[in-house]
């Protein structure tokens, strides 16, 4: 396990002993910090980092390096390369928790950097049920940029990564090279193939997302049509889709679950998915046991086992943390605050949004309800559009898991960009707007 570095031990040591604890908004933080880790521990650990963990461990111990270098190596067809990894998203439906264990599974194999960074930025911002939800909730237009700007930024990111490193990357391949042939596959291809297909197909089941719109009845008759955003233990935390008494568009409530009568959802396909979504992937998971048993000898077994629980060791801490402090900031930095900074289409509020897109975690679907109740506060086009392609692709947790992979200099690199490109699409599309409604 990679040894935390002295300049984090030293912040954790220096927020430990100054933070002001009696402060009731620092209180409030801390528990909304832990709120939020409850949140993700419960809705997203069990059910998509887990089984993204497992295919991360066994690319690092199935997928030999010779497939990997000629689809995705730096001496790969760039076409090829690009145009798989920049749609992969919109195959495999999952949020960046998934995206960034099966990122570093296919670097440390051999992926060049240039493809696994298109993969890495549009992998999440791809996903098809996001866009289809945001051309709905927020327009066709937003839709339609979200989905087009996340392929070309994607494939724009990769190249600029691939060009600024292509040193590092010549030495890398060079050292990928030198290393012995591997010994003759076991298994024939359509094996490997239906074998990797059945764990992608579990973790797109089990992370099958649930849009959240529901009717809210509460035990004193108030009846509320919401978007759930959080569910810890005893709490739901919704946000109000249509106006109920004193309460407006994009208001949040937290509600006790002993204070709810009933909770109805919106119905529709997806949602028949989502009540179906444990059985199919119960199905898959049987399935993937069955060929582990027919076609891998125990050697493969123990050896994909420890490839795992060395990304775990790597990845979960640090997506831990970073949900943690995300939760932290967030209540300290309220939707209204935000949206002040985020009220016109320039320059400084495009640029605004792109760094707390990068910063603050969205689950897949719940930035289209948050984005929501911002524009219903004074947001604007442009920033909308800038956080929807900066927010999916990075946060907090995931630069932490890039830094550990990457390393600073890569790292910084890939955020900075990805705050350039977002910030330079808000613009375009802010203007685009302005220049539509005049």
């Amino acid at each position: 396990m990679k040894q935390w570095n002295f300049g984090v031990l030293a912040s954790i040591f220096l927020i430990s002993y100054f933070l002001p604890l009696a402060n009731p908004k620092v209180q409030k933080a801390i528990l909304e910090a832990f709120r939020m880790l409850q949140w993700y521990a419960r809705n997203h650990t069990l059910a998509c980092v887990v089984p993204a963990l497992f295919i991360a461990g066994a690319i690092a111990t199935f997928l030999s390096k010779e497939t990997v270098l000629r689809r995705l190596g730096p001496k790969a067809n760039r076409v090829e390369a690009y145009s798989v990894a920049s749609v992969s998203g919109t195959v495999l439906a999952v949020c960046s928790c998934s995206v960034l264990p099966m990122f570093t599974g296919i670097y440390r194999v051999g992926a060049g950097l240039g493809p696994a960074s298109a993969f890495l930025y549009s992998g999440p911002a791809l996903n098809i049920l996001a866009i289809f939800l945001t051309a709905r909730v927020l327009g066709f237009q937003l839709g339609l940029w979200r989905s087009v700007g996340a392929i070309v930024f994607g494939v724009i990111v990769g190249i600029l990564m691939a060009a600024i490193f292509r040193r590092d990357e010549r030495r890398r391949e060079a050292a990928a090279m030198l290393l012995p042939d591997p010994p003759p596959a076991r298994r024939k291809l359509w094996q490997t193939a239906a074998y990797f297909a059945a764990m992608m197909l579990f973790l797109v089941f089990s992370d099958w997302y649930n849009p959240g719109n529901v009717t809210l009845q509460r035990t004193d008759g108030a009846t509320v049509q919401a978007v759930m955003l959080q569910e810890t233990v005893d709490e739901i935390v919704v946000q109000v889709e249509r106006p109920a008494g004193n309460l407006k568009v994009g208001d949040r409530m937290t509600v006790a679950k002993s204070d709810i009568a009933s909770i109805q959802d919106a119905g529709g396909w997806v949602m028949s998915v989502y009540h179906m979504k444990w059985p199919l992937a119960g199905l898959m998971g049987l399935a993937v046991l069955w060929m582990a048993w027919r076609w891998f000898d125990r050697a493969e077994i123990k050896e994909w086992m420890a490839n795992t629980w060395d990304f775990t060791k790597l990845l979960v801490p640090l997506l831990f943390g970073g949900v943690f402090m995300v939760g932290f900031l967030g209540e300290l930095l309220p939707d209204e605050r935000i949206a002040a900074w985020v009220g016109d289409n320039g320059l400084a509020s495009n640029l605004a949004a792109s760094i707390a897109g990068c910063l603050f975690y969205f689950a897949t679907l719940t930035e289209i309800p948050i984005l929501q109740a911002l524009i219903e506060r004074g947001m604007a086009q442009g920033p909308a559009l800038a956080l929807l392609l900066a927010g999916p692709a990075l946060s907090l947790p995931s630069i932490l898991v890039i830094h550990s992979v990457l390393g600073p200099k890569k790292t910084a690199v890939f955020t900075g960009l990805v705050i350039a490109m977002a910030t330079a699409a808000g613009l375009v599309y802010g203007r685009f707007v302005q220049g539509g409604m005049a």
